[in-house]
């Protein structure tokens, strides 16, 4: 690659949990040739996703090419942040072939492109596409909302109630913003709710998108990497909830990072994560956590009610500490009694 030439940076959004750094591994795992760069910004102080994929470092996407953004928003921090990472990845000694961004689930991938036309890097990188990712179990079943059910009987029973919930519009303008939509988890999904999940998306959809299934994040690399989209020229076909807005709050999301004692029983542990999503409306919880008697760490993710969890990787010299990062909309967010049913 010449100096002159422009690198690719493909944008991936997607709502909490839709899978998008088992995306990334996958791409990590086979770059067709490319050097990697990855940029992770997440929601909340602990970098779960940043150290899953530092873990998965090799040639061709070093440790030192990885890097995060956490506790902050990476589209409304995009001149103390963004611009400034970017910039220190140009100018490696090797530069990157193909620069990965991953957004937070709560991220807004529109004033992230816009931020493609600071002066500083405009004529150095181009936005390759968006790719917007979908739980096509939880979008079959409306859980992109906390309560699809009582928000519309709401808006039903009031006239003057005549806007979407928080979570709705995130979900919106990440499939408005997309070159091409991924319906993760397919195979929990089933036929009936990929089908169910692809008609909501087209609904939502400003143009006619691709829209594939994908299971564990295995999608053939071309489809998603060279789309040549130049996103960054083509903002009017990817309206906004915030167009006209100059700038967007995340004040309807909180995190809270809750510290746990050592974990004997797993499945107990599962339970009252499962609990937190029933009866306190958690979106997110992910983390790690130190179980009794097992010298490997266990990598906890979950979304709504449904959570999995594995043993990833040895503790070694870090310290053994389970720390679980939970997400919310603001009004959800009861930190008293989180600890209490995590048993903090």
């Amino acid at each position: 690659m010449s100096d002159l030439t422009k690198i690719p940076v493909t944008v991936i959004t997607g709502f909490l949990g839709s899978g998008k750094t088992t995306l990334i591994r996958h791409l990590m795992q086979n770059p067709q040739g490319k050097r990697l760069a990855v940029l992770v910004n997440e929601f909340g102080t602990v970098g779960v996703d940043g150290d899953i994929l530092k873990s998965c470092a090799d040639e061709n996407c070093p440790a030192e090419n990885i890097v995060e953004l956490a506790n902050g928003c990476i589209c409304c921090t995009v001149a103390d942040d963004f611009i400034p990472t970017i910039e220190a990845l140009m100018a490696m000694p090797v530069r990157p072939d193909h620069i990965l961004i991953e957004t937070s689930g709560l991220a807004l991938p529109k004033p992230l492109l816009k931020a493609f036309d600071w002066p500083a890097i405009r004529s150095r990188i181009t936005v390759d596409g968006v790719v917007a990712l979908a739980d096509a179990e939880a979008v079959a079943a409306g859980r992109f909302a906390p309560d699809v059910a009582a928000v519309d009987a709401q808006r039903a029973a009031d006239d003057s109630i005549d806007h979407e919930t928080p979570l709705s519009e995130v979900f919106e303008d990440q499939i408005s913003c997309a070159d091409i939509v991924l319906l993760s988890k397919a195979d929990l999904a089933g036929e009936a709710g990929l089908a169910a999940a692809r008609a909501v998306i087209e609904a939502e959809a400003p143009r006619r998108l691709p829209i594939l299934p994908m299971t564990d994040g295995v999608i053939d690399p071309r489809v998603i990497l060279g789309l040549n989209a130049a996103a960054e020229d083509d903002l009017a076909a990817r309206p906004s909830h915030h167009d006209g807005h100059d700038d967007h709050e995340h004040d309807d999301f909180e995190s809270v990072v809750i510290d746990l004692p050592e974990v004997a029983d797993i499945a107990d542990l599962v339970a009252r994560v499962q609990t937190l999503a029933r009866d306190q409306k958690i979106l997110r919880v992910k983390g790690y956590v130190a179980v009794s008697g097992k010298p490997m760490r266990l990598l906890l993710q979950a979304v709504g009610e449904r959570v999995r969890h594995q043993f990833d990787r040895s503790w070694g010299q870090t310290p053994r500490q389970s720390r679980l990062v939970v997400i919310a909309e603001h009004d959800d967010i009861d930190e008293a009694a989180i600890r209490a049913v995590l048993g903090a």
